[in-house]
Order: structure tokens, then C-alpha cells, then sequence
């Protein structure tokens, strides 16, 4: 059975198998989230994202899509790459958000991660609500969770600031 959870935190420094970065669709770094976790596992993981930009990803990884790399310096064994939609983009459709992350839990199991952690993917400078993406994201987990019980033994949201764990929080209770 897995523990669907949420803590207030710093993903970088998670003991889990895998974090999820709330990548851009360059794959290269950025601010929030995915800078502090380029920054946090060093220049092996810009390595690797320069790598899957020169092969597959090369237009960069499309919204709701996922990918893994190994995660450098960082505690965890594997990042995966996400891309949230961008509400100022006009891309305002919850499944895109979903898919974010249940593609993620797909590379989790493809990869043999048994635990995960995930941040609140849009939210913030992407300008999706706290409640809405703690309500997509619960959900999305869930589903997927509850197709697959066996293949994670741990999924955990970990938010920075207690306006958004509180959201998930509430979404869990």
C-alpha cells in the first residue's frame, strides 16, 4: 500500500528515490524550484539535460510530459523532469497539470523508484492556486496509486511554504 503524504521542506534534500523537478521545457535550469535543484545536484545534472537536448527532447520537453536523469550531488537517485502549464500561457487545462504528475509516477516505475517526492508543479511564478494544483495533484496521485498499488511505497508532496502545504494538507485529510 502506498503512504500518499505532504511535508513542508526542501525537495533537494529528500531521502527518496527520485524528486520531481518543476522543470522548464529547456530543460537547463531555471528559477524556483528548478533552480534550487539544478543548484543542489551540480553541473552532472545540467550535463545530463544538455544530453537529452541534443537527442530526443531536442524542441525541449512538451507540457505534461516527463523524463528522468540521475540526480548528481542530490541524495536522491534520479530527478525526473516535469513541465507544468503556464496559467499566463493561457494553458489553463487541469488534465495538462495532471499528467504532470502521473507522467512522472510512469518514469518513477520505469526507473525502479519505490519512493517519490513532487513539489507543487505550477504553482506559483506559473500562476496556478495552491488549492487547485493540491486538488489536480491529490487526485492524479491517487488514481494512479490506486491502478498500481504495489510499485511505490511512498509518494510524497514537499512544499515550500505554508500556504501551499497547508492546501495539500487539506487535500490529503
Amino acid at each position: 500500500m502506498t503512504v500518499v503524504e505532504a511535508v513542508q521542506g526542501d525537495i533537494t534534500t529528500q531521502q527518496v528515490d527520485a524528486i520531481v523537478n518543476a522543470a522548464n521545457s529547456s530543460l537547463l535550469g531555471g528559477g524556483g524550484v528548478d533552480g534550487a535543484i539544478h543548484a543542489a545536484a551540480g553541473p552532472e545534472l545540467l550535463e545530463e539535460c544538455r544530453a537529452l537536448r541534443a537527442g530526443r527532447w531536442r524542441d525541449g520537453l512538451p507540457v505534461g510530459e516527463a523524463v528522468a536523469t540521475g540526480a548528481g550531488r542530490l541524495p536522491a537517485r534520479w530527478v525526473i523532469h516535469t513541465v507544468g502549464p503556464n496559467r499566463h500561457a493561457g494553458q489553463t487545462d487541469p488534465a495538462l497539470l495532471a499528467s504532470c504528475f502521473t507522467r512522472s509516477l510512469d518514469v518513477a516505475a520505469q526507473v525502479g523508484a519505490r519512493s517519490v517526492a513532487f513539489p507543487a508543479v505550477s504553482a506559483g511564478v506559473y500562476g496556478w492556486e495552491a488549492e487547485e494544483v493540491a486538488s489536480v495533484a491529490v487526485s492524479a496521485v491517487r488514481d494512479w496509486v490506486s491502478s498500481d498499488p504495489d510499485s511505490l511505497e511512498v509518494v510524497r508532496f514537499v512544499l515550500f511554504g505554508e500556504t501551499v502545504f497547508s492546501a495539500f494538507d487539506a487535500e490529503l485529510s
